[in-house]
């Protein structure tokens, strides 16, 4: 029997940065669109519950499909074992550029 295979999708979500783990991803009809499957979480039986990956469980609780733009990810990896998610905050002294997208709309003159 094949071992099954996890994706580790890491991207960027409001000012953070996600790690989630999840079995199946597609590049979506959408344009410029991922869209990410099945999200994996660890087991409920462990005794340490780390709070980064319940924040997760509890945001994609209800979630059956993600679509996450592509200029928001950072990373994708196909690895053997799932990990643990967690949710990063990116501080002003991180040398992260998120990748240009749309110019904001310049405000009217008054």
């Amino acid at each position: 029997m094949a071992e099954q295979s996890f994706y580790k999708v890491i991207f960027y979500n409001q000012s953070q940065v996600y790690e989630v783990y999840a079995k199946a991803i597609y590049q979506s009809e959408m344009y410029g669109f991922i869209e990410v499957e099945e999200f994996v979480f660890g087991e409920r039986s462990q005794l340490l519950v780390d709070p980064g990956e319940e924040k997760l469980k509890n945001e994609f609780a209800s979630v059956k499909r993600s679509f996450i733009p592509m200029q928001a990810i950072i990373r994708i990896d196909e690895v053997e074992q799932q990990g643990t998610g967690k949710v990063s905050d990116i501080s002003p002294s991180d040398k992260i550029a998120q990748f240009p997208g749309m110019p904001s709309k310049p405000s009217p003159a008054e």
